[in-house]
């Protein structure tokens, strides 16, 4: 079919969504979370690609994706239904707020999220792509605060954010109780500035740890840590 990304052990139509598989999700994908996580989140799930590699790589996940806009939460859809995991995947129409007040017992070892994050920018020209890639300053505080009564007490969020983004997420964490745990930091080359970081956040008060990802050896070569993090995943690979 055309427009559908083919995954080793899924495929993800991409109709009706605004953003498109990227190397920011997919990244966030395969590298966020660990252990036996058995619940979890994906906030602005769009086609629904972060939650189908979560649910290829934790076999026990039970996986809630929230998508606010009306085509992508039916993409979304779509992909879960066609996916080995159906099952263990449900989409919530809805924005997160509301998500998070209809379901305040629900705790999660996981959340996981790409979120808009243009912050103060100039938007973009279609209203679809502006939802997606630009957030306020109160998006993110509201955000933050739903993790913070949603995460299970050894549970993580995981977000992919530019640099400038992640360090004010970064200030919000200390009013709810978060800690900083773990910051992948993202080049696309050995002698580029990071353009991307991948913050891992909780409410446990762990020394924080960092590590470098390179994405490039070299123009057109990808390096060894991405195509040994993705291998799971890409045909190509």
């Amino acid at each position: 079919m055309a427009g559908v990304f083919r995954f080793k052990q899924f495929g993800v139509d991409q109709s009706g969504c605004a953003m498109k598989i990227n190397t920011d999700g997919v990244l966030l994908g395969a590298l966020a979370g660990e252990g036996q996580s058995q619940s979890i989140l994906d906030i602005g799930t769009g086609t629904g690609v972060i939650a189908l590699m979560l649910a290829q790589r934790f076999a026990l996940a039970q996986i809630d994706a929230v998508e606010i806009d009306d085509d992508a939460a039916k993409t979304g859809l779509n992909n879960f239904e066609g996916s080995p995991y159906r099952d263990r995947l449900s989409v919530h129409h809805q924005d997160f707020n509301t998500f998070f007040a209809e379901n305040p017992e629900k705790r999660y070892d996981i959340i996981i999220t790409n979120p808009p994050f243009y912050i103060d920018a100039l938007t973009s020209p279609t209203a679809k792509i502006n939802q997606a890639k630009h957030a306020d300053r109160n998006f993110f505080e509201d955000l933050i605060r739903g993790i913070s009564n949603h995460l299970t007490e050894t549970g993580t969020c995981w977000l992919v954010l530019p640099v400038n983004t992640a360090a004010f997420v970064e200030t919000l964490l200390i009013g709810h109780h978060l800690h900083l745990q773990k910051t992948i930091i993202i080049r696309s080359y050995a002698d580029s500035e990071p353009h991307r970081y991948i913050i891992a956040i909780g409410i446990a008060d762990t020394e924080p740890t960092s590590e470098q990802f390179l994405i490039y050896d070299a123009p057109k070569v990808y390096s060894r840590q991405y195509i040994d993090t993705l291998k799971e995943f890409f045909i190509v690979f």
